[in-house]
């Protein structure tokens, strides 16, 4: 293939890949993209010098919105899955946390950038005490928590008065009635 061949099909390739809507679709796309730019580079390398070094252009950027989520004593942790997001170069990854949300974005994945966006938090999260650790194909985001429960369901459970089962019913039924009539 010439190398203006080779740019048609990228140009080509990197319209369809924009209006892929499937994972397997675009996931295809993107690798034939980069067996093609790498095509591209070495017919480059061929024709310049080798000191001369085209400079690698990021796509577009794909906003995610798939995590999980758990919660132990001390922080909510977000898994976000991005396949091979551990071969990046850490400063690729970047996450901005607020008072009640926070950023991520991976630069240069794929020839692609991911961002994500949380935000309204149920509950403030400590800024300076949360962080993120890049995993297998896994970015973890640690959000140092600032309360005990996570929703106010839970606080309300903690909060359910204790009956006396020594008593007589009859009057734990009269306690029962006395204190819904004081709500």
């Amino acid at each position: 293939m010439a190398l203006e061949e080779l740019q048609k099909y990228l140009e080509e390739t990197k319209v369809l890949l924009e209006k892929a809507t499937g994972k397997r679709v675009s996931d295809a796309l993107t690798n034939k993209m980069q067996q093609k730019s790498q095509k591209k580079a070495a017919l480059l390398d061929n024709k310049m010098p080798a000191a001369v070094v085209a400079p690698i252009t990021t796509g577009y950027t794909v906003k995610t919105s798939n995590y999980e989520w758990d919660q132990s004593d001390k922080f909510m942790k977000i898994y976000i899955t991005l396949t091979a997001v551990h071969q990046v170069p850490t400063e690729n990854v970047q996450v901005h946390f607020t008072e009640r949300s926070f950023d991520l974005l991976v630069k240069n994945l794929s020839g692609k950038s991911y961002s994500m966006i949380v935000d309204n938090l149920l509950k403030s999260i400590s800024v300076g005490g949360s962080s993120k650790k890049v995993k297998t194909d896994m970015v973890l985001n640690l959000c140092r928590k600032k309360w005990k429960m996570l929703n106010h369901i839970k606080c309300k459970e903690k909060e359910k008065p204790s009956y006396d089962t020594e008593t007589d019913p009859r009057k734990r039924l009269m306690n029962i009635k006395e204190n819904l009539g004081r709500r």
